[in-house]
């Protein structure tokens, strides 16, 4: 296994605040979070990285892990000359977030999960889909995801920005999609909550068949200093769907953590 190379958006935001680090969903990328990001900027200097073969990333050469997804994040915190990081992190982002907390503890001051867990789905269901991109392509999950990743209001409430992602999916590398299916067929963590001892947000969507409520709350009961959300109008894509009750959440929940 090898640790992948991430690109990583400019950071932006007042001079001397404490870096925010977003992540992505699987098939997704740093568009996920364009409704979020202006509005997190007034108090942190915020900045969003791509999955291997996805939005601005390379194409990943070689198997890797979750683990070494955290250690590709850990890596991106330190180009970016920050030692204490806040993280929010979507599906496969919170994964990674949480694999983060528990490899670089020193490095995560906060830690926001969204539509994730710390185990999602089964192995053989992952290494399936794995074969079924390899084989056909991205673009053979575009109903099977718009279904998964949308409340049934969504994509009429944000039509521009849910089309995009859906593109994103398309267009993100075969290869790379499928070493990340297979990342989360050996991806848990449940039995290690109780090691992370950075304060922990997870998030639901009311909507989410893939990580639903059960999921944040056996995050949020399992860390050492946990507590849990729902959305109510959301699935699996909650910045996208839900961008102010987001912002709402992550300022409430970093701002009490740094107080």
């Amino acid at each position: 296994m090898t640790v992948p190379s991430l690109a990583v958006t400019e950071p932006i935001g007042p001079d001397g605040a404490p870096l925010l680090l977003l992540g992505p969903s699987l098939g997704t990328s740093t568009i996920l979070w364009e409704d979020v990001e202006p509005a997190l900027r007034e108090h942190w200097r915020v900045a969003a990285w791509d999955l291997p073969g996805h939005g601005a990333s390379p194409a990943a050469t070689a198997p890797f892990t979750v683990d070494d997804l955290a250690d590709g994040v850990a890596e991106v915190a330190a180009r970016l000359g920050a030692s204490r990081i806040r993280y929010a992190g979507v599906s496969l982002g919170g994964c990674v977030g949480l694999a983060l907390a528990l490899r670089h503890p020193d490095l995560v001051a906060g830690l926001a999960i969204l539509a994730s867990g710390a185990k999602i789905g089964q192995a053989e269901a992952w290494h399936a889909r794995a074969a079924q991109v390899r084989a056909q392509s991205t673009s053979s999950l575009i109903i099977g995801s718009a279904q998964r990743w949308f409340a049934p209001e969504s994509m009429t409430t944000h039509p521009v920005l849910t089309g995009r992602l859906l593109h994103a999916l398309q267009d993100a590398d075969d290869e790379s999609y499928a070493r990340c299916c297979e990342a989360l067929a050996t991806y848990d963590v449940r039995g290690r909550l109780g090691e992370i001892a950075a304060p922990v947000l997870a998030v639901w969507g009311a909507h989410d068949q893939v990580t639903p409520e059960a999921s944040a709350r056996e995050v949020a009961d399992g860390v050492r200093d946990g507590r849990a959300a729902g959305i109510a109008d959301g699935s699996h894509l909650l910045p996208a769907e839900q961008p102010e009750q987001v912002i709402r959440l992550l300022a409430d929940f970093f701002g009490a953590a740094e107080r």
